[in-house]
Formats: structure tokens, C-alpha cells, sequence
């Protein structure tokens, strides 16, 4: 199973982040963000989630060890019991994903779920989107789904590849990345 985001089919309902404060582990709070990409000119959103990368940058950078990355590739948020509130992560994350809690002088990310999806339930934020937006679900299935689009996995940023767990629908046929 993979997640995957069609940023197209994002209707900014925000029903997303409402299932995600819901999640006990989060603390009543969102990890799933949704923007307005330029709101005096649209109504086009974006979400924002943990990409999950395979050689996460927040966890390489924590001096505390907090952040780990689980044999399944799930990027786990910061131990409660070892994070120092240093922020490094919050500045290495090429996706500006996570975000310090400055009440519980935490960082708090997304983690997929892992309560859910280590047994075999979706994300709480794919469960929900009414047009998924979000969906989590095999490759095969995602393909007859969106039969003109492909999931991308892969992001450069300068002379840096990202190999992600999280994949992004983009049309068939645009191309952005050569990865070497």
C-alpha cells in the first residue's frame, strides 16, 4: 500500500485536517496542512504531509535522535523523551513539513498513521477525502484510477535527488527531474 496525492482533486474542504485532529496521538492537533497557492487569484489549494523520504534529512540533522525512520519507511515524529525543541529539522526538511509545537516544545510531523496503517487501516486523511485528493492504495489500483496521470516519487532540489515514500500525481507526459 502507498499513498499518493492529486493535488488537482484537492477541493480545500479541509476535511483532511479535521480527521487528522482527531487522532489521538497527534494531540488534537493537524499534521496534514492545506494551503492556498495564490488566493487572491484562486481557489487552488495544495497539501502539505510528510513526504517520507527514504534518507530523511529532519531525522539525519536531529542531534537527540528523536526522529526515526521505521523498516517500513515511515518517518516517525520526534520522541517525546529525546527531543531538545532545536528546530534543525524544521529547517533541513525540503517540504517544510515539520512544524515545532512551541506549547509542548516539540516537533510534530505526520507518521502516516502508523496506529492505523501498521495494521492494515488507511490514514485517517484518505479515509475522508471526498475526492481523493488522497488516496491510499496499490499502484495498480491508483493507475486505473487516474489513468492519465503518474505518481512521482522522485524531487531534486539544486544537486539533491529525494527519493520519497509519498508519491505526487502529475499528468503523463510532464517531466521535471532527471534523476541521474
Amino acid at each position: 500500500m502507498e499513498f499518493f496525492i492529486d493535488m488537482q482533486r484537492c477541493i480545500g474542504c479541509n476535511a483532511c485536517e479535521m480527521a487528522c485532529a482527531e487522532c489521538e496521538t497527534n494531540g488534537q492537533e493537524s499534521m496534514i496542512h492545506i494551503h492556498y497557492v495564490d488566493r487572491p487569484f484562486s481557489v487552488q489549494t495544495t497539501v502539505q504531509v510528510c513526504m517520507h523520504c527514504e534518507e530523511p534529512a529532519c531525522a539525519n540533522v536531529c542531534p537527540a535522535d528523536a526522529i526515526t525512520l521505521g523498516a517500513d519507511g515511515i518517518v516517525h515524529t520526534a520522541k517525546t523523551s529525546h527531543c531538545i525543541g532545536c528546530s534543525n529539522c524544521v529547517l533541513a526538511c525540503p517540504f517544510g513539513v515539520p512544524k515545532k509545537s512551541d506549547t509542548k516544545e516539540l516537533m510534530m510531523k505526520c507518521n502516516m498513521c502508523y496506529d492505523r496503517t501498521s495494521v492494515g487501516k488507511k490514514p485517517m486523511c484518505a479515509t475522508v477525502c471526498p475526492s481523493q485528493a488522497l488516496y491510499f492504495g496499490t499502484r495498480t489500483e491508483i493507475a486505473e484510477k487516474r489513468p492519465n496521470s503518474i505518481p512521482v516519487n522522485h524531487f531534486g532540489f539544486g544537486n539533491e535527488n529525494v527519493k520519497t515514500k509519498v508519491n505526487i500525481m502529475m499528468p503523463k507526459g510532464y517531466s521535471f527531474l532527471k534523476v541521474k
